[in-house]
């Protein structure tokens, strides 16, 4: 199936709506490759093509959703049929509507034509390289994964409202988790590195992350209780702005779920804090031209100045608050009707790299990984208590290393304690996309002994 074969067919299908309906028609073709390396051999390769169409009606203020893997004509007018009655059977409510056209402005950025370019045999050598490279590193026992993987998808959408699009995008990665060992105590690091195109990857940079963030943490031991400022790493900043995330969409406020209910225009942090969406930020890993409904993407400022600003939409929250979409509908995939997700969701960065930031900390804990983020934090009130593991730092210094500790606060403490924002951007697949960046935040509750 080619990409104007995808369109196409949502085009036929979506032709068919009959009066007092609407029907969305959303289509996927995507090739995804994954190579795992172990011991200095292939472990696996997989090279898989997935296509398929997710059919939306709505009716009678009832929403009913079908989906098919099969693309024949006869398979869509069955699909389209069952969505049809799911419809008739769905709860009535005035919120379910479709998205109307908007002209959107493509994003050709996200495709590069040198991804064919790459042969199997050069993303095997990835894998491989990844895996080599990091073994050779000092302290380190073993690899856990090491995988070389991309992605060629495109994504197409038709509705009998008028709205009609289609783009193309290609991701690549490595990731690899390393083991380190010293006087029989172990630690595990992730490194990893994202590009449009597998060539473009730094691999040796992705293997130099995973031998240094594990060798940090050997020997570690827990800490004494304090309340101290703390440094959380990129990593633990992505983990974070997942909660966030699901507590600034507006299906979260409308369901009375979220901490920030009630509170847009107040100030919940200092003026350097800065919370931005973007979903047409091509590097960031969720960029795309329009959502998951077909609404445009942009620039949504959700905190400005230490100020709430407001919520990611959908067309449903959207219309329901009286509102418009953020163009922040979200999907799985061709089998889920859309819901609401944030897609590349960052602090605004400061001007302090992360030596900066270990200067002006003074005595501080740098924690590098978070446990049970999610699990671990109340979404209404905000308060959270998890695992961690880091470093404590002194005199501007790392110092000695901590394990099996645990921070606590709240949410909002957090934001109002937010000291400094680095500048050390990058984006992590987390969550769809967050931006993880070193932040330093005060007045945190660190326990261990």
């Amino acid at each position: 199936m080619t990409d104007i074969d995808l369109l196409a067919l949502l085009d036929r299908v979506a032709a068919e709506a009959v009066s007092g309906e609407q029907v969305e028609v959303y289509g996927v073709d995507q090739t995804e490759t994954t190579v795992r390396a172990y011991g200095g051999d292939v472990e696996s390769l997989s090279s898989a093509r997935t296509a398929g169409v997710g059919i939306r009606v709505i009716a009678g203020g009832g929403v009913g959703y079908a989906y098919t893997a099969d693309t024949s004509a006869d398979a869509l007018s069955e699909t389209l049929s069952e969505a049809r009655v799911n419809a008739r059977v769905a709860t009535a409510d005035d919120a379910n509507v479709l998205a109307g056209p908007t002209p959107y402005n493509d994003l050709p950025e996200l495709y590069d034509e040198r991804f064919t370019d790459m042969s199997t045999d050069q993303k095997v050598d990835a894998a491989l390289h990844i895996e080599a490279a990091a073994r050779a590193g000092a302290e380190v026992k073993g690899v856990d994964a090491a995988v070389y993987g991309d992605t060629d998808a495109t994504v197409a959408i038709v509705s009998s409202t008028g709205v009609r699009g289609r783009y193309r995008r290609c991701d690549a990665y490595v990731l690899v988790e390393v083991l380190a060992e010293r006087d029989g105590a172990t630690t595990a690091a992730y490194g990893l590195d994202m590009a449009r195109v597998g060539t473009d990857l730094d691999i040796e940079a992705a293997a130099a992350e995973a031998v240094e963030r594990a060798g940090r943490l050997l020997g570690g031991r827990k800490p004494p209780s304090a309340q101290l400022p703390v440094l959380l790493d990129p990593y633990a900043t992505a983990s974070f702005l997942g909660v966030l995330a699901g507590a600034l969409t507006a299906d979260a406020v409308q369901k009375g779920r979220s901490l920030f209910a009630g509170k847009v225009g107040e100030t919940i942090g200092p003026a350097h804090l800065n919370l931005v969406d973007d979903g047409r930020l091509v590097a960031g890993p969720a960029a795309a031209p329009w959502d998951d409904e077909g609404v445009p993407t942009g620039r949504t400022s959700l905190i400005a100045g230490g100020t709430l600003q407001g919520w990611l939409h959908n067309t449903y929250t959207a219309t329901k608050d009286q509102s418009v979409s953020t163009g922040n509908a979200s999907r799985s995939g061709f089998k889920s009707p859309p819901g609401i997700s944030s897609s590349n969701l960052f602090l605004e960065p400061g001007t302090q790299n992360q030596d900066a930031l270990l200067r002006s900390a003074g005595t501080a804990f740098y924690c590098q990984q978070v446990l049970g983020v999610h699990s671990g934090a109340n979404p209404i009130s905000g308060e959270f208590s998890v695992g961690a593991s880091g470093v404590m730092v002194r005199d501007g210094a790392f110092a000695e290393p901590v394990r099996e500790a645990t921070i606590a606060g709240t949410i909002p403490g957090m934001l109002r304690g937010l000291v400094a924002v680095g500048s050390d951007l990058r984006f992590l697949p987390f969550g769809g996309g967050m931006g993880g960046l070193t932040l330093l935040i005060d007045g945190m509750t660190l326990a261990g002994d």
